[in-house]
């Protein structure tokens, strides 16, 4: 109420030659908290949306602004007040990190950077070509003498952040595309893009990107440029905002690829008919089409449970049921390519996630031993303090994938992700279920544990 409104609401108005009592005064708006923790949300708001309306909402239902990208009309807010979401409306806020701090959150796990690979033995020198299997059943080696890749392609890896001084990273890493993303509003300081907690973005990046000589160890397309887009925060968790941010930073520099080695977080599967899980459902969905339709082709891991995406019933980390709407975000979104992991024998790893499945490449396997010589069980890549170890997981699959496609986007320079998807599908290796791999179905082209087959680097540059 203004404050002329509450001047003017005790006096008693002639009206029509009578006496007219005018209504009593609405009850002042309590107050906001100015206390308790602020947790961050993304926010939903109607296209075409302009960010004047979206200051006054959140200034007047105790929210702050933290970003706001009107090419999606989605908002990220912070706010100290417990009833945020009811204020703004349950189906177009939601909190991950209110979430995770709730008693009735039951959360199991720390998401994708954290649970979903494992770290072996770290490599400090040596010739490391031997042992990089991972490299070699997909031809990566073959295809560098052709072709590593065009400088005008850059692959952002959103994720953990990059070590930039890395050997074989300090060539590829592009500090001008790089941004911070953790608080869901893009941040340039190196410090912000940097990894702090974890080595995973850096593992990840030497797999695209890397090439240190000295040491013998090179990825599927060193030719590429890097972008580090930090979206995991230093307990490892990937949140809603985190990853908006992301794509649309993506989309707006020009990305040609990205690669999502995690699931967002707290939640596993994300149901947009369910109260929060609507604004993020929505919130992401459209962060990723705004990038597709800017031209970037985003891939990602199919994750680490080992069960088929299309059949669960539950969610692992929080208590609500899961259908056919409910999906594992951002691999949900259409458009975006899903990646499952193999191990040395070529077969799906043991914990690779199977069901919508695009194509498949080299996780590791523990339970896939290489002879002695050929490596770790676990692909070989960059880790931090410029040494290199092995991880597995289908975080490691994904990043093999997103090489290949930035061999082919810079062979194909301005094609479409749709048409870099078919060629990415089209020139893999076809790989059959096996007869003792029951769960696996579909026909050899296209099947529920390696899609269209194994991505291969050779046939993406000749």
């Amino acid at each position: 109420m203004s404050r002329l409104r509450r001047l003017a609401a005790p006096l008693v108005l002639a009206v029509g030659g009578g006496l007219f009592a005018a209504p009593a005064a609405e009850a002042a708006p309590a107050a906001c908290d100015t206390t308790s923790t602020p947790y961050t949300y993304v926010v939903t708001y109607q296209p075409g949306t302009r960010a004047s309306a979206v200051d006054r909402e959140l200034a007047a239902k105790c929210g702050t602004k933290v970003a706001y990208y009107p090419e999606i009309a989605v908002a990220i807010a912070s706010s100290r007040n417990a009833d945020f979401q009811q204020k703004i409306g349950v189906y177009r806020a939601y909190s991950g990190g209110k979430d995770v701090a709730s008693a009735a959150s039951a959360r199991s796990s720390l998401g994708a950077v954290r649970t979903l690979e494992d770290t072996r033995a770290v490599l400090a020198s040596g010739d490391l070509s031997a042992q990089q299997w991972d490299m070699k059943a997909i031809h990566a080696p073959e295809a560098n003498k052709i072709y590593q890749g065009s400088r005008a392609v850059t692959v952002g890896v959103l994720d953990s952040g990059i070590e930039a001084t890395h050997p074989a990273l300090r060539n590829a890493v592009d500090a001008r595309s790089s941004a911070g993303c953790v608080t869901g509003a893009p941040d340039r300081s190196p410090a912000s893009w940097a990894p702090t907690t974890s080595d995973h973005g850096t593992h990840v990046a030497g797999t695209i990107a890397g090439k240190d000589p000295a040491a013998g160890f090179t990825g599927v397309a060193p030719g590429v440029r890097l972008a580090s887009v930090k979206v995991v925060n230093d307990e490892g968790y990937i949140f809603p905002e985190s990853a908006v941010c992301g794509f649309v930073w993506a989309a707006e520099h020009g990305f040609a690829v990205t690669n999502n080695s995690y699931y967002i977080d707290p939640g596993m599967f994300y149901c947009p008919k369910q109260p929060g899980d609507a604004a993020a459902f929505e919130a992401v969905r459209r962060a990723v089409e705004f990038s597709t339709h800017r031209g970037v082709l985003n891939v990602a891991a199919a994750g680490n449970s080992g069960f088929d995406t299309t059949a669960q019933t539950t969610d692992p980390n929080r208590p609500h049921p899961v259908d056919s709407t409910c999906g594992i975000l951002p691999k949900a979104i259409d458009g975006v390519v899903n990646v499952s992991a193999v191990g040395y024998a070529g077969t799906k790893s043991s914990f690779s996630n199977y069901g919508s499945i695009d194509v498949t490449a080299p996780g590791g396997d523990f339970v896939q031993t290489p002879p002695e010589g050929a490596g770790p069980a676990c692909p070989l890549s960059s880790v931090f303090d410029g040494k290199y170890g092995s991880k597995c997981g289908t975080s490691m699959a994904s990043p093999h994938a997103a090489g290949v496609a930035a061999l082919l986007a810079s062979r194909f320079r301005g094609a479409s992700p749709w048409l870099l998807t078919r060629l990415l599908e089209g020139e893999a290796d076809v790989v059959k279920c096996a007869a003792t791999e029951t769960e696996c179905t579909g026909p050899a082209k296209n099947n529920s544990y390696y899609g269209h087959g194994l991505v291969n680097a050779l046939d993406a540059v000749r």
